[in-house]
């Protein structure tokens, strides 16, 4: 519960940044007339948007189990998440890269108003960082959790909300350098083809990200194998038992944040009677889950030896 209490601090700082910021980037952008300003403006509504989503993902997806749903809502929010990457491409890079292209070609109006477009880059700048850090902290807390690296964790995680609010943000903070440099050079030489130019490289720049988190939350939707150190603890865990002779298969999958289904194919002894190989079944997935709580669904297929099958034909 606390995790799920980090991630909604995490998209609620991201959401009031980028709402203040939106909307100074559009008075900036409307009165001095620059398109790379125009394009962090829409950047940053789209992203306020997208952190909505995020906001939805992890209320809706912390729903308990039902009749229709029995392994609960977790994997939801991948849906969510895979929205908000949807609405990156296209309130952010299709937006940028169209309005630098249409500046570009149309010879758009002259930059001016340099004092206010670079004070409200410098203020952007600042409430991006806020954010960004509140990101940054939680993916190294989780990293701490999980006894992973900062970047495992922010490309192996189960937990995408996190992820996708430091993507954003580091997207938005290196628009905000692009936007800068843009606005910069074209007041430095006065050609103003240096800032429709900046807003085309801040459409790609989010056109990239959008595909990264889309492919991450494209595996998780489908349905992705649980942390191989994970799969390898419980396979040594699974052998370790006298009852069993040979572990045949073990399959995980990812079911929501921190949250595991394990299926394993056992042949066990020949001589265990049916109460013993219930008892045993009972204390498997007692101290699997004792070991690793993530894993909230332990199911085993007891199978016959194949060799065996195949001599008693």
């Amino acid at each position: 519960m606390a995790h799920e209490d980090e991630s909604t601090t995490t998209i609620v700082v991201a959401i009031l940044a980028n709402l203040g910021i939106a909307v100074a980037k559009g008075v900036a952008g409307a009165i001095s007339g620059s398109a790379a300003m125009l394009s962090e403006a829409a950047h940053s509504v789209a992203d306020t948007s997208n952190q909505g989503l995020l906001l939805v993902a992890v209320k809706r997806s912390n729903r308990p189990a039902d009749a229709r749903h029995q392994f609960g809502y977790g994997r939801e929010r991948y849906f969510w998440t895979l929205l908000a990457a949807v609405g990156i491409f296209v309130g952010g890079g299709v937006f940028a890269v169209l309005q630098g292209a249409h500046e570009l070609l149309s010879h758009g109006a002259e930059g001016g108003h340099y004092p206010l477009t670079y004070a409200v880059l410098g203020i952007a700048f600042v409430l991006e960082s806020v954010s960004w850090l509140q990101a940054v902290r939680q993916l190294r807390a989780d990293a701490l959790s999980t006894e992973r690296s900062f970047r495992d964790q922010l490309w192996h995680t189960s937990d995408p909300a996190a992820t996708t609010v430091f993507f954003e943000d580091s997207a938005a903070l290196a628009g905000l350098l692009l936007a800068a440099t843009g606005v910069g050079l074209g007041q430095a030489t006065g050609q103003h083809f240096w800032d429709p130019l900046a807003s085309i490289a801040i459409g790609l720049l989010l056109t990239v990200v959008a595909f990264v988190l889309g492919k991450e939350n494209r595996s998780l939707i489908v349905g992705e194998a649980a942390d191989p150190r994970l799969q390898a603890s419980v396979t040594e865990l699974l052998s370790s038992y006298d009852e069993v002779t040979s572990l045949d298969e073990l399959l995980t999958m990812v079911v929501g944040s921190g949250e595991v289904l394990v299926a394993a194919r056992l042949d066990l002894q020949d001589d265990l009677r049916a109460a013993e190989v219930e008892a045993l079944a009972r204390r498997m997935e007692r101290e699997i889950q004792q070991r690793h709580p993530s894993v909230k669904h332990f199911f085993v297929d007891v199978t016959a030896d194949a060799k065996k099958s195949q001599v008693d034909d």
